[in-house]
């Protein structure tokens, strides 16, 4: 059976929910995971994010474990657009990550946070579009689902959201990740915003083919043209092997600091354009029509190596 508590730590309210050898822990400022942990065969828990289920915030480097993104996800140009002729302003990656959410909705194995339309700030996002975000325990691990209600009666809406994982390894140098074969689109984003310029990198599947030491500058990829998106990520210093499950993502960000996390990032949309376009037709911008209902997710298998 799960076993659902909430604690506080640090100034912050947590969620925790376990299951089958498998324990999340949520901060209900972003609705963040801050944990995702798996008994090893010592029966001892092995968290798997950077600084895995620590609340506080670290002196220099990246501050987060694995940021919620949306309304928009990456940046604004000068942190502001035009929606509709409206205007729609925000840091970097939206409003959600410093939202402070409701208890979530406890389900058998499964915390549901929502934002309601009316939590939206005006500013943030003008149109009435509602978010129930689940972080679900299952066999194989954790499947993170969103799920964005247009409630608008005439109006599509537009939207772009994700994930921002940062996965611990003991180093840069000492973890491999595996990308499935497939044909792969780059987007160029210098200083964090697009410029128009895409290649087409056609992967027989492996070893990423892209240097590490140019992950600070991150690698936006479309994932159009690669059929079956299962990425894994292996750490041999620490043991460490996660298995992502991305079929319903179209966009992938790869990113570090070079401090000893591997973000791999799923995403429903990319980053501003540099000279900038109205919000609604940014590249890769997602359309929930008035009154329909748009649920996507992806799942994350923590393991351990041989």
């Amino acid at each position: 059976m799960p076993i659902y508590e909430v604690c506080e730590m640090g100034g912050a309210t947590l969620d925790i929910l376990e299951k089958d050898g498998v324990r999340i822990v949520v901060n209900r400022v972003g609705a963040e995971l801050i944990s995702l942990a798996r008994l090893d065969k010592a029966g001892e828990w092995r968290g798997f994010f950077y600084r895995d289920g620590d609340p506080s915030e670290p002196a220099t480097g990246w501050k987060n474990h694995a940021t919620l993104m949306g309304y928009f996800l990456h940046r604004l140009w000068e942190e502001r657009s035009l929606y509709r002729g409206k205007a729609l302003c925000g840091g970097t990656h939206g409003f959600l990550r410093h939202l402070t959410f409701d208890a979530p909705e406890v389900r058998e194995s499964s915390l549901v946070y929502r934002v309601p339309s009316d939590r939206v700030p005006p500013e943030a996002y003008p149109l009435k579009v509602s978010l129930d975000l689940g972080y679900s325990l299952t066999p194989d691990g954790l499947r993170v689902e969103f799920s964005f209600t247009n409630e608008e009666p005439q109006l599509d809406a537009h939207l772009s959201f994700g994930l921002h994982p940062g996965f611990a390894v003991s180093s840069l140098a000492s973890c491999r990740l595996l990308l499935p074969p497939g044909t792969y689109v780059r987007h160029f984003a210098p200083e964090n915003f697009l410029n128009g310029k895409t290649e087409e990198i056609v992967f027989a599947g492996g070893e990423m083919p892209f240097p590490k030491e140019n992950l600070p500058g991150s690698y936006l990829l479309g994932l159009d043209g690669v059929p079956d998106r299962i990425f894994t990520l292996e750490d041999f210093e620490s043991g460490r092997r996660v298995v992502l499950d991305f079929s319903e993502v179209p966009f992938l960000t790869l990113w570090s600091d070079m401090n000893p996390f591997f973000c791999i990032e799923p995403c429903w949309g990319l980053p501003d354009c540099q000279p900038p376009t109205a919000f609604e037709d940014k590249p890769g911008i997602q359309v929930i029509p008035p009154g329909g209902r748009l649920t996507r997710g992806f799942s994350i298998r923590p393991d351990f190596l041989p």
